[in-house]
């Protein structure tokens, strides 16, 4: 599982700013590519200092994706219930919590030797959301990566993942509506930050 897991959350870290307006295909090479090898060749985080890695994956992965669209979705209905002061809440701490997951997992990856392959993308006239599929080729097996992105004024973003047939906002959305159903919005909030304190370091 863990094999399958940095894999996978490791393959969604993107460098923004030079490909905002690249293909999508060509911006989950680049920041699939691009950021392993950066791990790589940074002596803190080839050597496992968390720090460095969660660094890597603030300043490389973040502003890449539209974590906003991701958990608005992932929270559901009850994202318009909520007051702007708890979306700002939620954000943050769902981001902190995809930070560090992606944190740990790149530290996995740190010494394996690890090839990536891209299938080719056809981007219908006015697309706005599509999947790019990739393969993850490690000591471990081959395994299938599927992203979700979306195009917006700043080009495309990654916010959903899929691994193993499990799409990564389908798996929060069904513990936000169990959180939801408990507490509210207030609840969740409460949950998330309570996971991020117990997981923090």
């Amino acid at each position: 599982m863990k094999r399958y897991l940095s894999a996978f959350l490791a393959a969604a870290v993107v460098s923004t700013a030079a490909y905002a307006q690249s293909a999508p295909d060509a911006v989950v090479k680049t920041a699939v590519e691009g950021t392993v090898a950066a791990m790589k060749a940074d002596p803190q985080a080839r050597g496992g200092d968390m720090a460095k890695i969660t660094e890597l994956v603030q300043t490389r992965f973040v502003p890449a994706t539209d974590f906003q669209r991701t958990t608005r979705i992932a929270v559901g209905k009850a994202w318009s219930t909520a007051t702007p002061e708890q979306q700002k809440q939620l954000y943050d701490q769902f981001t902190l919590l995809l930070v560090r997951t992606y944190a740990a997992s790149l530290s996995q990856l740190r010494d394996q030797d690890v090839k990536f392959k891209f299938l080719p993308v056809t981007v219908p006239a006015g697309a706005k959301d599509l999947v790019v599929q990739s393969h993850v080729i490690s000591n471990g097996g081959d395994d299938a990566i599927d992203y979700r992105l979306t195009k917006g004024a700043n080009g495309w973003k990654i916010y959903d993942i899929n691994m193993m047939g499990a799409w990564l906002i389908q798996v929060y959305q069904t513990q936000f509506a169990d959180q939801i159903s408990k507490g509210g919005i207030d609840g969740l909030i409460k949950f998330l930050t309570a996971h991020n304190a117990r997981s923090g370091g």
